[in-house]
């Protein structure tokens, strides 16, 4: 049987499921329910990409043609000269009439721009220690690196991306119609106010001047709000943050084909669904507040594929799998055939089909696990390059679901695929071999018909000696059922006996003999 050499989206049944704790928050993107990304934000992420600091310049270092910028983090953020922007001497001049003194909203529409600077030019030349300089983080902190920073200030919206201290109107490649093309800069021309640049993204095909008015005109006031904050924000401490992550996905990514966005928590659902209404109130229906008992990722089934996709094999549903290693410069994904049973076709045709499917789970690994850098891939050999061309092609038709920016090269006749993706936050990194919590790895465990006397204690020595009031209990689903069955259960012995009522939950990825008490704000109670 020939394999064909492309491959057709149809339209993907998309939804969006938040779980927020008191942590943080995990954002878990479902594709046709298949897990495709995952985004956890904590609570305290103070230098999340997007947001603005005003920086001090702490050392310029030649040699690197790049600077190091204090903007709080414990190491200091890194600014090369090719980030700084070609009108970073506008961006300097307009912060330091700002912070010496009033000026009207409409200053930037009214000032001078300075000339570009040279793009072989030296950072010497533009920056000295302890110059004061707006920043935005264009890279998280990852591994030991402090966050990476650009001096080309953006305000990203809905619609288009505001870039002041230019006039140049950009569109989005993915835009294809020339038509359409015009039709969205000659808007932008007749409503941007003056040094204003802007960048049209692809979700803005097909709106009317309406839409793209209203998008501007938020974006411009965070810009004066940014613009106001400049005189009286001390260095080092951030001016303008982005939005938290969830609704910057909503912003980036939501369009017709949502279906859904599940939110389970009460105060976070009011924001989205206020800012889905903002920007689209036709689907601001989709937002939907989750209420049920279970939780949310484990009622949707994301518990089970975070475990299954993550860690160092992978299994593929034809019996192959994946093996993924990580290194300090690179990650290396091996692709094995496994048990799968060889059919009628020729060795090199099984070759084939083994390595599209293993490609198809590659593609969601990128995404899923945000992996950045360099990836090299070792396909299984095929010896035609009829074959590695369409392995090639359906790899890269794959990867245009994915947002991060990178290329792919031809596999080599050895077999190999080597990958380019952009890396702006740490890889999400989740070990799915845990040490047992019931044993703490010493391999034995506490005799089962002990279990509820230990549940016991502890909860007499939270209730009576810690006076805590309205605790969870987390236990296996066989515990569960054996605390709360018949008329006289365990469950009401206790609230007789402590008169405190208390809720006993389940998790299915407990072990039997491991239980939690969680506090009344739904934070571990640690004995």
């Amino acid at each position: 049987m020939r394999c064909e050499n492309t491959f057709k989206f149809v339209n993907l049944v998309k939804e969006l499921i938040i779980d927020a704790t008191p942590t943080g928050v995990s954002i878990a993107l479902i594709e046709d329910k298949q897990l495709v990304e995952l985004h956890k934000e904590q609570s305290n992420n103070n230098y999340a990409v997007g947001d603005i600091y005003l920086g001090r310049i702490k050392k310029i270092m030649p040699g690197l043609n790049a600077a190091f910028v204090d903007v709080g983090y414990e190491k200091d953020a890194f600014l090369h000269y090719f980030d700084l922007g070609t009108q970073v001497k506008s961006l300097i001049k307009f912060t330091k009439i700002k912070r010496n003194g009033s000026v009207s909203s409409d200053f930037l529409e009214k000032i001078k721009l300075e000339e570009d600077i040279d793009k072989a030019g030296k950072i010497s030349d533009i920056l000295d220690k302890n110059i004061i300089i707006p920043v935005q983080i264009a890279k998280e902190p990852i591994s030991t690196k402090g966050p990476r920073l650009s001096a080309e200030i953006s305000i990203a919206g809905r619609y288009i991306v505001l870039v002041p201290f230019t006039n140049v109107i950009s569109v989005s490649k993915k835009i294809k119609s020339n038509t359409e093309r015009n039709r969205l800069k000659k808007i932008i021309e007749g409503i941007k106010p003056k040094n204003f640049g802007v960048i049209i993204r692809t979700v803005s095909e097909a709106k009317g001047v309406e839409e793209l008015q209203k998008d501007l005109a938020d974006c411009v006031a965070k810009w004066e709000n940014f613009a106001k904050k400049l005189h009286s924000t001390e260095p080092s401490k951030r001016v303008l943050g982005e939005m938290d992550r969830s609704s910057t996905l909503i912003r980036d990514i939501l369009s017709s084909d949502f279906t859904n966005v599940h939110v389970n928590d009460e105060a976070l659902y009011e924001d989205i669904r206020s800012y889905v209404k903002q920007v689209s109130p036709e689907m601001e229906k989709i937002v939907k507040h989750y209420k049920n008992k279970e939780t949310i990722y484990e009622n949707f089934g994301i518990e089970k594929q975070i475990k299954n996709a993550f860690g160092k094999t992978v299994n593929l549903a034809g019996g192959a799998y994946l093996v993924v290693e990580h290194t300090e410069a690179l990650h290396v994904i091996d692709v094995n055939s496994g048990n799968r049973t060889a059919s009628k076709d020729t060795q090199e045709e099984n070759a084939l089909q083994v390595n599209k499917e293993a490609a198809k789970e590659i593609a969601r690994q990128l995404r899923l696990r945000d992996m950045g850098g360099i990836v090299v891939v070792d396909f299984i050999d095929m010896h035609k390059p009829t074959n590695r061309k369409i392995l090639f092609d359906y790899l890269k038709e794959l990867m245009l679901l994915d947002r991060a920016k990178h290329t792919i090269l031809p596999p080599s006749k050895f077999g190999l695929v080597q990958i380019t993706r952009q890396r702006v936050r740490p890889e999400m990194n989740i070990v799915t071999s845990e040490k047992c919590p019931t044993c703490d790895g010493t391999g034995e465990i506490r005799a089962s018909i002990v279990l509820i006397d230990e549940i016991e204690s502890n909860l007499a020595y939270l209730l009576q000696e810690q006076n805590e009031k309205n605790i969870q209990l987390c236990v296996h689903p066989y515990v569960e059922a054996f605390i709360k069955k018949g008329i006289f259960s365990l469950q009401w012995k206790w609230y007789f006996k402590y008169k405190n009522w208390i809720k006993v939950q389940s998790s299915k990825a407990y072990s039997l003999t491991e239980f939690h008490f969680l506090s009344q704000k739904g934070e571990e109670i640690k004995m």
